[in-house]
């Protein structure tokens, strides 16, 4: 049986991005240190959850502790040759407003109702994926579109030759109410990524730091142009 993970959305400020990379990372250890950085974190979007500040200086400062040798601590991220996909997805995080996070095995449920077809797990991890689906939901509203992915869900059921009836499954009305704040949720993090000029950093539980998307590429090309 293979590995359930978290397909995980995060919605990042690339000007805080672009600002904190071009900072010297002796700069940077210092000020997650005595957490100056943080006045410098964009604010997170209401209603979403993100990285708690200590975890990420915790893990950035763990990073450099065991990078000592071979990290240039003068020269900013950009220069760095060693890990620096691992150390750019970490600031990238920092620079996030808002995350999402759904099991791989369950996405489809939410974007195939909406591009009306078929989407592979592998095709989650990319971003023309995504891109595709903020466009439709710039056709749509989120009741809609929540509406439509609970009526998907329910045919797929009966499909099965399932009940919908809750008087013969208990966890009828909770995953339908699960489905539908997921939903919104997701319409929600999509649409203020547009409207406030983020950018997408798709991933997932396990993969690879180099694996990882930002906007319309691969953290491990961030900033090497």
């Amino acid at each position: 049986m293979g590995t359930m993970a978290d397909i995980i959305l995060e919605t990042v400020d690339r000007n805080s991005l672009e600002n904190i990379l071009e900072m010297p990372l002796s700069g940077i250890f210092s000020g997650m240190e005595d957490h100056s950085l943080r006045a410098l974190r964009p604010e997170p979007i209401h209603g979403f959850h993100r990285s708690f500040d200590v975890d990420i200086e915790g893990e950035l400062l763990e990073f450099v502790d065991g990078n000592s040798e071979s990290l240039e601590m003068e020269a900013n991220p950009r220069v760095q040759e060693n890990s620096y996909s691992e150390l750019v997805l970490l600031l990238a995080r920092w620079c996030a407003t808002a995350e999402w996070r759904c099991w791989d095995a369950r996405l489809f449920l939410y974007v195939e109702p909406l591009l009306e077809r078929e989407v592979g797990s592998d095709e989650f991890l990319l971003p023309s994926v995504w891109s595709e689906f903020s466009e439709a939901i710039g056709r749509t509203d989120r009741a809609t579109y929540s509406e439509s992915v609970v009526l998907d869900w329910m045919a797929r059921r009966e499909a099965l030759g399932e009940t919908m009836e809750p008087s013969e499954d208990p966890r009828i009305l909770p995953t339908m109410h699960s489905h539908k704040s997921l939903s919104e949720s997701l319409f929600s993090l999509v649409e203020s990524a547009s409207r406030d000029g983020c950018e997408l950093l798709i991933g997932r539980d396990f993969l690879e730091p180099t694996e990882w998307h930002l906007g319309g590429g691969r953290i491990s090309e961030l900033g090497r142009g």
